[in-house]
Formats: structure tokens, sequence, C-alpha cells
């Protein structure tokens, strides 16, 4: 086990387990009828707890720091809801004429996500980067994603599928907003607590995650989601897949050089800017798309989370031995 773990690193996160539970769960006992409502209301539920904890364990701090970073923080916002959003939208448009439009519409999904949290901050930390600016940077991406990701994915391409009106608003203000909102005038009470058992929070997190995935995966399945996904089709999803977080990957760190970003900096930038969070994203689809449309628009998150675990070990692992070179790895 010692010697696949040194071949695959990534497979060290729990995270991954748990989508691939939920996800194979949903093939073979997918929740339907009264058992779909139900599962419905205890990931709502654990999605309102999730957001809570999360704004009990972000500090006002850390967000104020980040705010007064601007030379940062400002081109790390435009990357991931600028950038990668017209990454998402071209990919969209290629994943239109192979596969189908919910899909290709996942895509355009993805891209308006906002970066990851942990797995950001852990492999700049890997790569010998900026941690303390990675977790600034990630945590206030992920902030201003519950409010910026829907608006602008109706903006840029999901009016037509996603009800991404009042009443939608509404509930990602109810599920999203005020229960973070909560935690950051509480957290001062709570905060120690969350440290202290920061191992069962993770569960938290990836427990939310899981059910969110399952409910969505759940309907698609309904829908017909074996009959209507080919070996061809699946081997595209891929291949589509591999490329953007590719050009992201190579964006990112070409970003952070013409800013003129030290190192360090640069590293985090590359993580922070390129990942997408599978965190905000399950739960935001689960809230914006009915269960037999939200399976098949995450199913690119998905597979972008997963590629983005596998790639990210060994290339910090490679940064990291690159020294102060400044030259991103490539090659053998």
């Amino acid at each position: 086990m010692s010697r696949l773990l040194q071949i695959f690193p990534f497979l060290r996160d729990p995270m991954i387990a748990v989508l691939v539970i939920a996800t194979a769960l949903a093939l073979v006992l997918p929740a339907a009828g009264e058992a779909r409502a139900t599962a419905t209301t205890v990931s709502n539920v654990g999605i309102f707890v999730l957001f809570l904890v999360n704004g009990m364990r972000i500090r006002r701090s850390e967000i104020a720091k980040g705010l007064a970073n601007w030379r940062y923080f400002g081109p790390l916002m435009l990357f991931v809801f600028g950038a990668m959003t017209l990454l998402g939208l071209g990919f969209g448009m290629i994943a239109g004429a192979v596969l189908p439009p919910l899909v290709a519409l996942g895509f355009v999904f993805l891209g308006c996500l906002p970066s990851t949290v942990q797995s950001a901050t852990s492999y700049t930390s890997l790569a010998e980067g900026n941690v303390a600016l990675a977790v600034v940077g990630a945590a206030l991406i992920n902030i201003a994603g519950v409010a910026v990701s829907a608006p602008l994915f109706a903006l840029v391409g999901g009016v037509g599928a996603a009800d991404v009106g009042l009443e939608a608003i509404g509930r990602i203000f109810l599920i999203l907003l005020l229960p973070f909102a909560i935690g950051q005038a509480v957290q001062d009470r709570f905060i120690d607590h969350l440290i202290a058992h920061k191992a069962t929070a993770a569960w938290l997190d990836r427990s939310v995650i899981g059910i969110a995935v399952y409910v969505a995966f759940s309907g698609a399945v309904e829908q017909g989601l074996a009959t209507m996904f080919s070996g061809t089709d699946w081997a595209a999803l891929v291949v589509l897949v591999l490329a953007m977080l590719g050009l992201a990957l190579g964006a990112a760190w070409g970003t952070g050089r013409l800013l003129g970003l030290p190192r360090g900096d640069r590293i985090a930038f590359l993580f922070a800017g390129s990942q997408k969070s599978v965190a905000v994203g399950a739960p935001l689809a689960a809230i914006l798309f009915p269960p037999a449309s939200a399976g098949f628009v995450i199913a690119p998150l998905l597979l972008y989370h997963l590629a983005q675990l596998v790639l990210a070990a060994p290339l910090a692992m490679r940064l990291a031995r690159g020294g102060r070179s400044g030259a991103f790895p490539t090659g053998g």
C-alpha cells in the first residue's frame, strides 16, 4: 500500500475516496422519489452547517490582510473569475460539438467557480511557496465565489439551463451567505474549538460534499446517464478536462511571472488560480440545478478536481526541487 501511495500520492487525499463512493452509490442505489426529497433536505442542511463552520474558521483578520494585498489578490480575483471563466466558456463551446449540452454547460459552470482552499494551500506548502498568502488568497476567492459564481454563470451562458433568478439568489443567501455571516459573527467563541478539532471539521467538509454529489448524480442516473454516455464520450470529456487544466496551469504560472511576483507568491498564485473548488461547486449546483440536470453539469468539475489532485503533487515536488530558478517545470 505504501508503495502505491508513493507512485500515486494523490490517493492520500480522502476526498477522492468520498467522491468515488458517492458517485458509485448513486450509480448503484440512486435516491429517487421521496428518498430524493429527503436526501435533498439533508444535503441542504449539511451545506448550511458547512458554510456556518467555514465562517467560524476563516479569521476576520486574515480577510482584512488579504484585502490589503491588492497586488496579489486583485490579479488573482481577475484570473479566477475572468480568465478562467473565458477558458470555461471556450471549452464549453468545444464540448458542445461532441458531448450532451448539459455536460458542455458544465465547463462554463466549472470556469465560474472559485479555487480551492485546502489543496491549494497544501500544494503551495509542498512546493515551498508562500503558504500564508495561499491561505488568505484562496479563502478570499472562496468567499467571493459564493456571491459571484452564480450571477457570473448566468451572465456568460447559464440563464437558459439554471434557475439563477430571485428564488435561486434567495436560496444562495439563506444556505450559503447567511450561515457564513453568522459564523463570522460568532467565530471568537468557536474558532479555538475548531482548530483543536480540525480533523473532524475536515470530515464535515467531505461528508457534505459527498452527499451533494450523491444527490446530483442520482438525478443524472435516473435520466439515463449510463446510456447517454458512450466510451467515446467519456474519453472526450477526460481529454477536454485535462486540456483545460493544462492551459489553466500554464496561464496561472505565466500571469504570476508577468506580474513580477516573487517565486513563493507565484507558486501560491499557480495553485490558487488554476484549481477549482468542488466544496463550493457541488453545493452551488445543488441549489441552481434540478436534480435531473445537476449530475451532468458537475461531471466536468468532478473530473477536473480529480485531475488537479493527480497533477498537483508531482508538480509541487518538482517546483520545490527547482530551487529559485523560476522556470515552470516541463518535460521529464
